[in-house]
């Protein structure tokens, strides 16, 4: 058996306004945070349970897409109204998207979600299984999580 993602870490420039972003926004509990010189980090996830999300304040600069590393962290959530709800508070908050409204993950497909982006420019999605059907998809053959 493959190991399974225990959790992400994330390098990003500024960890008050990220964590703004991850706990204001998304919802997520933080679980401890720290301190080691200049640099902090913290931990979220759900408050009864194991990190999901590590932020480590390291980072000079903006997320480059171009570069090896992340491609993008996706969330899931159950029901394709949670992901409008969460594209009207980002929308509230000022974050920019990859596409207009919930977007299928493929052309015919019956999951997708919203494509947007953090304070740092890292790229994000938030998706539903089930709900999104006759949704467009951005992309001929691609999924739609692959160019944005």
């Amino acid at each position: 058996m493959p190991p399974r993602i225990a959790h992400t870490g994330l390098n990003v420039t500024d960890l008050d306004r990220s964590l703004a972003f991850y706990r204001d926004v998304l919802g997520f509990a933080v679980l401890v945070e720290g301190k080691e010189g200049d640099q902090r980090w913290a931990m979220l996830g759900e408050s009864d349970g194991a990190p999901l999300v590590t932020l480590w304040q390291q980072a000079e600069g903006a997320y480059d897409s171009g570069r090896p590393g992340l491609h993008h962290l996706a969330f899931a959530v159950d029901s394709v109204e949670r992901v409008r709800e969460y594209e009207a508070v980002l929308r509230d908050h000022g974050a920019q998207f990859a596409h207009e409204g919930v977007v299928a993950h493929r052309e015919g497909g019956t999951s997708g979600g919203i494509f947007f982006h953090d304070p740092d420019g890292i790229r994000l999605e938030i998706s539903a299984p089930l709900g999104p059907d006759g949704a467009p998809a951005p992309h001929d053959s691609a999924p739609t999580c692959g160019f944005f």
